[in-house]
């Protein structure tokens, strides 16, 4: 299950945001805005730490490690329960949708009374908020974008908080007498970037054991459901967990059938019909004699309706089964194939890890190469100069082969700005090994105005990489609204790469955009844009994302060998 850091990195971020609502001191709330993430990306579960394990976390002070050591000792921390008290409920609901600040959720509760998020919908469509400073119909038009957002993603988590809890009661399950196979399906094992609910599957003889231990896991919070084929139990975090043991012989079936989609499975028992057979979660049948063809394995399944075995990342009716039965599947990229990581960040700028260890863990990993990419000066919070960053790459350089002989690679992450410039001159930048380019700012801009930024940038001969193409993040920021076709051409045009930022709360570009971006011919980077070490392994969610969109390695520029990723890197 999720650590410990989670749960205080969301209740420290929660008293920043409630310090800035009641209008506390700005750089207060900021600093617990830099605990925060800095808790949520410590390698170690802070549960396990005392006061002063917990004060050697970057720019965690003694103040804020006794306010954790409180809510690990009692599950609350009292300021933050008194400043709860001081804001009204409807405002902390108005803040929890995207592109909504806490200052305008609290105008809008004290000037319209607006306190729940139908309120704001009524007040929206009556154009009551065009009479409020700072509020026009620009912010009624992100206002509903953001609305949508949150409905959209509904109950639904990220995919890393869902992996998480599943692995677990994988492997609690997996260690019970008498399992012959236990996993999770469903959309997790379609890989997709929310999850509704947890499927996981077992096969075994008896069932018993397995309905009694998921519903006695100390994380279960309540069983919604006890049977003998099925147990379905929610969370400590809400989530919810179906449990389905198959015998032994169904496991292949039941493995394809759980794991859907649910379009997908349709065209394979359309397949099944037209062979005189039916397909189930029991097993491949003739219809006239009723005998099972096949059931244990997926493979023996899939190979008697025609087909390979087609990925689970790929079963989302997309023209897998055509491509299949004509025998053109691709051979997907897999995380094996990366051979490095092209954008991370150190505490030089926002990371909260130092240099060396973010070049040990990526080492650990086994990478050939590794690029460090902190930013660049127009992200002003960030203070970077010319003479931190030369500093720092005399550092690089000087670390160059000294862990297992990785090779280490200078770049930054320049700021695309509004007319679509870059941070540095073109003297400066061509000394970098690789420039990343990214939108950090003016989202709003027109449709017009946000491609042209783009493409510009894919112009600039020292970009190689646009990071976070549509700058989305999940459930919290719609991607902008560009010309993405357009900058797909351009970037096939100029021979730049596109990003699949691999943290869960982007996987951006999306599954559905890299399918369209590869149709145009555009090469792509799967980087973890890792802001501490615990960040590295996200990689493995950027890799399922380009599985997605139907990307082998001959498509992904960091599975290259070195020497000719720097040819793309640096064209001559």
């Amino acid at each position: 299950m999720a650590r410990a850091n989670e749960e205080i990195e969301a209740l420290l971020q929660e008293y920043a945001d409630l310090i800035a609502i009641t209008g506390g001191d700005t750089f207060r709330a900021r600093s617990y805005e830099k605990a925060a993430r800095a808790v949520g990306g410590h390698h170690a579960d802070v549960a396990t730490l005392d006061t002063k394990g917990l004060r050697e976390i970057p720019n965690v002070g003694k103040s804020i490690a006794d306010k954790i050591v409180e809510y690990l000792e009692s599950g609350q921390i009292a300021v933050v329960e008194e400043r709860r008290q001081s804001i009204p409920a409807g405002v902390r609901e108005l803040m929890s949708i995207p592109t909504l600040g806490p200052h305008k959720a609290l105008m809008l509760y004290e000037e319209l009374e607006v306190s729940s998020v139908d309120q704001l919908l009524d007040a929206i469509h009556q154009e009551r908020l065009r009479d409020l400073k700072g509020f026009g119909p620009k912010t009624e038009e992100n206002l509903l974008h953001g609305i949508a957002l949150m409905q959209k993603a509904g109950d639904r988590i990220l995919i890393n908080a869902a992996m998480d809890s599943a692995e677990q009661i994988v492997a609690e399950l997996s260690g019970i007498k008498g399992c012959r196979g236990c996993t999770y399906a469903g959309s997790l094992r379609r890989m997709q970037e929310t999850i509704g609910d947890i499927d996981i599957l077992v096969a075994a003889e008896d069932s018993a054991p397995f309905m009694e231990a998921l519903a006695a896991l100390p994380y279960t919070a309540e069983v919604i459901a006890h049977g003998r084929k099925k147990t379905s139990v929610r969370t400590t975090k809400g989530l919810q967990v179906d449990l389905r043991v198959l015998p032994p012989d169904s496991w292949g079936a039941g493995l394809q059938y759980f794991t859907g989609s649910k379009a997908h499975n349709i065209r394979t028992r359309e397949i099944a019909v037209r062979h005189g057979l039916k397909l189930s979660e029991y097993g491949l049948f003739d219809v006239e004699s009723g005998k099972k063809i096949a059931s244990g394995t997926e493979e023996e399944i899939y190979a008697r309706l025609g087909l390979p075995w087609i990925p689970p990342t790929l079963r989302e009716d997309r023209g897998e089964i055509a491509a299949g039965l004509r025998g053109e599947l691709p051979d997907l990229v897999t995380e094996q194939d990366i051979r490095g990581d092209l954008h991370t960040h150190t505490d030089l700028t926002d990371g909260i890890a130092p240099l060396e260890d973010m070049i040990a863990e990526a080492a650990a990993r086994g990478y050939a190469y590794y690029a460090v990419t902190d930013h660049a000066p127009d992200l002003a919070m960030q203070r970077m100069t010319k003479e931190k960053m030369l500093a720092q790459r005399d550092r690089v350089r000087a670390l160059d082969r000294k862990h297992r002989g990785m090779r280490l690679l200078h770049g930054t992450e320049l700021n695309i700005g509004p007319e679509g410039a870059v941070d540095w001159p073109e003297e400066f930048l061509a000394d970098f090994d690789l420039c990343v380019a990214s939108i950090h700012s003016h989202f709003n801009q027109s449709r017009v105005d946000l491609t042209r930024r783009l493409v510009r940038a894919c112009e600039n001969p020292y970009v190689a990489v646009i990071g976070h193409p549509t700058t989305r993040r999940i459930g919290r920021r719609p991607a902008i609204d560009a010309d993405f076709d357009a900058v797909f051409r351009a970037c096939a045009r100029t021979g730049t790469a596109l990003e699949i930022n691999a943290h869960p709360e982007r996987l951006d570009l999306c599954d559905e955009d890299v399918l369209r971006a590869k149709r145009h011919g555009v090469k792509f980077a799967v980087n973890s844009d890792a802001h501490s070490t615990t960040h590295l392994p996200y990689l493995r969610y950027g890799v399922a994302t380009a599985q997605r969109g139907w990307l082998t390695k001959d498509d992904v520029i960091n599975t290259w060998p070195l020497t000719k990723l720097r040819r793309f890197l640096r064209p001559s």
